[in-house]
């Protein structure tokens, strides 16, 4: 007989997902690793392309992995939840915990609600839910970085398609909708981003320039 999503299962996926998601690996990362306080450094985001402004790879490389992972363990808590239900249920409960773990990077209850621009998570959660989606958004990000060395550029354009290729290869409706909502997500994050992309002054992959503790935050391209 399959399995019916109860209240407190839903409940336990947008409350356990959020509060994964809300974990700031690159606070934690910098903090241990003596980098001292990410929040007081370049953009004072707290991804990975601001911890990488500490000359830490290691640091950075951590943060990555950890800000994309939280997304994909809550995709992967849900989906073991309901591995006795229809793919539909399955599907739903996924995208919830996923959508929360994404919502918790965003806003973390810990910091303010001020988090990261969730590129990263983006990325994991989308892996989890639906690989081949993943895969694909992840391909155009290199396509779309190499041909034009925008970071920026390149995750807007990734983030877009993610939606359409879901629809495209008939995805249940709940990842579609899952990946439009972290799209619209990271568009009204960045922003700025897209302020200075329009103006032709977003900075390109590997650019050097002096990068203070004093700028303001989201004034750069990545996290």
């Amino acid at each position: 007989m399959a399995q019916i999503l109860s209240p407190t299962m839903i409940g336990a996926a947008l409350v356990g997902g959020y509060l994964l998601g809300s974990i700031p690996f690159g606070m934690i990362a910098t903090r241990l690793g003596g980098a001292g306080d990410l929040r007081a450094i370049g953009s004072g985001n707290i991804g990975a392309t601001n911890v990488l402004r500490t000359g830490r790879r290691d640091l950075a490389l951590v943060t990555l992995l950890g800000d994309g992972g939280k997304g994909a363990v809550a995709v992967f808590l849900a989906w073991l939840a309901t591995r006795n239900g229809t793919g539909e249920q399955q599907a739903l409960l996924t995208a919830l915990a996923g959508g929360a773990a994404f919502l918790g990077h965003l806003f973390p209850v810990w910091l303010g609600f001020k988090g990261g621009k969730g590129v990263a998570t983006f990325f994991g959660t989308l892996l989890a839910a639906a690989w081949p989606i993943g895969m694909a958004a992840g391909a155009a990000w290199l396509i779309v970085a190499f041909l034009f060395r925008i970071s920026s550029l390149a995750a807007l354009v990734a983030v877009a398609v993610a939606p359409l290729l879901a629809l495209a290869l008939g995805r249940p409706n709940a990842i579609a909708l899952l990946a439009l909502f972290m799209a619209l997500l990271v568009y009204i994050r960045h922003a700025e981003n897209i302020r200075r992309l329009l103006k032709g002054q977003e900075p390109k992959i590997g650019r050097k320039s002096a990068v203070t503790a004093a700028e303001t935050p989201g004034e750069t391209t990545g996290e």
